[in-house]
């Protein structure tokens, strides 16, 4: 053993290491992923406090639109590192300056569709770029890998123009541009799936960094219930809702990685290692990746709902909070159906678990005169059911 912990006779990697495939491979998350990722949790927990204050049609629409195109940033970075993470100083430096980039997003957030549109775009783009020369330098490197890379470069550098065009823009252009660019990130994963896929994912590493963005959600809103409680001054009425929420948080972290996670990476790997005629592994792959934006939306959004019924909690509901708190219940649970369904190929796996529980977890909000407490606790007691079943279902 040497002076710096490494054994003598062991072969150090080099600094600098050209992309290869690690598609076959054990692998886990990287400590630079979890660092990344803390940059699109500052995100989301800005967006959360500008919507906390719109709780309108209008703030769901800003809130939902910016999630998503946060979200598919997300996913581009996840998938190019699932398939040709090098760990070495160049994918460190790029990594880290578009790790900067997504936190100037989170600084500009609240203002993104106001005066700071020019900085969360600048900001924007920053990251694209810095995926772009990921891709470029895969390209480079992995030849039998470019129909898929050839896929996610074109994407990534189209989506990367209409950003910088944005900077220059006001209003609705802006706008439709950032959609636009968006479409592109939804599409670049269905293409390469589809008409290049001669680059699998790794189906061990795939489910555990989903899993670890669900975590962080789920920390935001817990965080949301937190704040409400130190906004309310600590009022008996607010503890209690908050009480209540952190139980509902607790049942959907149960729901998604005792029964749902759970179940749909041993899906994907036992497919993977069987698969039959019928198995479109792309579509499956797609499914259990798209399924977990109305998932993570859905948390985010429920959170959001608990923060205002903890500071409001005598209001009578119907409430914008109270809607809030069951429509993002309800899209976790479809987002769940998605991956459980796609994972497994068959949609007849997300009965009754979990789509049952969509129409259920709606039904407070919809009880006039109802109080946030009383909405809470059904809505958590609905998620611990339905987390519940789910096990048991999972055992048989």
């Amino acid at each position: 053993m040497t002076a710096d912990g490494h054994v003598e006779g062991e072969r150090r990697a080099p600094l600098i290491r050209p992309p290869a495939l690690h598609t076959g491979e054990g692998r886990t998350a990287s400590r630079l992923e979890l660092f990344f990722d803390l940059a699109y949790v500052l995100v989301v927990a800005e967006l959360a406090t500008a919507f906390v204050d719109d709780l309108t049609w209008h703030g769901t629409g800003v809130f939902a639109g910016l999630f998503a195109t946060i979200w598919f940033s997300w996913v581009g970075f996840t998938l190019y590192a699932n398939r040709f993470d090098t760990d070495d100083v160049v994918f460190r430096v790029i990594k880290l300056v578009a790790t900067l980039a997504i936190a100037g997003c989170a600084a500009s957030a609240t203002e993104a569709t106001g005066s700071l549109g020019w900085a969360f775009a600048a900001s924007f783009l920053v990251a694209r770029i810095m995926l772009v020369l990921l891709y470029l330098r895969a390209w480079r490197h992995v030849q039998p890998a470019r129909g898929t890379i050839g896929v996610y470069l074109a994407a990534a550098t189209l989506s990367a123009a209409l950003w910088a065009v944005s900077i220059a823009l006001t209003g609705t252009g802006r706008y439709v541009l950032w959609g636009v660019a968006v479409l592109l990130d939804v599409a670049a994963p269905l293409l390469a799936t589809r008409h290049a896929n001669d680059v699998p994912l790794h189906l061990e590493h795939l489910p555990e960094r989903f899993g670890l963005l669900v975590i962080l959600v789920l920390g935001e809103a817990v965080g949301a219930t937190v704040t409400g409680v130190h906004d309310a001054k600590w009022a008996g009425a607010a503890v209690g809702v908050a009480v209540l929420g952190f139980a509902l948080t607790a049942a959907l972290w149960w729901n998604y990685f005792d029964v749902g996670a759970a179940s749909s990476a041993e899906d994907l790997q036992e497919r993977e290692a069987h698969p039959s005629s019928a198995d479109h592994e792309g579509e499956r792959h797609d499914l259990f990746i798209y399924g977990h934006l109305p998932l993570t939306l859905g948390i985010a959004i429920a959170g959001i709902g608990l923060e205002d019924l903890v500071l409001h909690p005598d209001a009578p509901l119907p409430s914008a909070g109270g809607w809030a708190l069951g429509a993002g219940v309800a899209l976790f649970f479809a987002g769940a159906a998605i991956i459980v369904a796609g994972a497994d190929h068959r949609w007849r796996t997300a009965f009754p678990w979990p789509a049952a529980a969509i129409p259920i977890v709606v039904v407070p909000a919809l009880i006039p005169g109802l109080s946030a407490t009383v909405a809470a606790a059904a809505v958590a007691i609905i998620a611990l059911t339905a987390a519940v079943v789910g096990t048991r279902a999972r055992r048989r």
